[in-house]
């Protein structure tokens, strides 16, 4: 009976149903809630990688720092470039001070998706960290672009730390040391391919 179950995509549709249920959860900030229910999508179809990273964001926000790392660390042995569980794993390594994980799992869940701000302003701050201010200056851009076309009330903030970041270049460029060159390679453009 499971099996037939299965052909029919009832236990994907049960699964999503419970996703769904998880993500309104989160929505009113029932964390518990949100995360029994992901707990139930993932019973239901344990392959599905995006799963595992919401459930491991709702932990994350619930100070479940361990646990979202396990979340995160599975949905990624299903799909490497599951962009939330990156985006996760950098905001721990970010918190955690760890600049050069960080910026590999913010670089990799830009890949998933080029277009989200949240990614492109942590790449600038984890670029700002390591004192490579011109990238800093480079993705800061690009997320107030996104943050000014979704209409994001974060968009001020990174205003700020733009105009921080330019400030800072000018200042090194004063004290006669140019700032390094962005390499091509290293800042891909919205739109463009992220494969490499």
């Amino acid at each position: 009976m499971a099996r037939f179950t299965q052909r029919l995509g009832l236990t994907r549709y049960d699964a999503d149903e419970n996703y769904k249920l998880a993500l309104e959860a989160y929505r009113k900030r029932q964390l518990d809630e949100a995360i029994v229910k992901m707990g139930d999508a993932i019973a239901l179809l344990p392959t599905r990688a995006e799963y595992y990273a919401a459930r491991g964001f709702f932990y994350l926000e619930d100070g479940e720092k361990k646990k979202a790392q396990e979340d995160f660390q599975q949905a990624l042995k299903i799909y490497p470039l599951e962009m939330l569980a990156n985006y996760g794993r950098g905001v721990i390594a970010f918190g955690d001070k760890n600049w050069d994980e960080a910026l590999a799992h913010f670089r990799d869940a830009f890949k998933g998706d080029p277009k989200r701000g949240e990614t492109l302003y942590y790449l600038a701050m984890t670029y700002h960290r390591k004192g490579e201010n011109p990238q800093a200056h480079a993705y800061m851009e690009m997320a107030v672009a996104v943050f000014d076309k979704t209409g994001d009330k974060r968009k001020a903030d990174a205003q700020k730390w733009l105009r921080e970041f330019q400030r800072l270049i000018e200042q090194q460029v004063k004290q006669n040391q140019a700032p390094p060159q962005i390499a091509r390679e290293q800042m891909p453009l919205l739109g463009e391919s992220s494969e490499e």
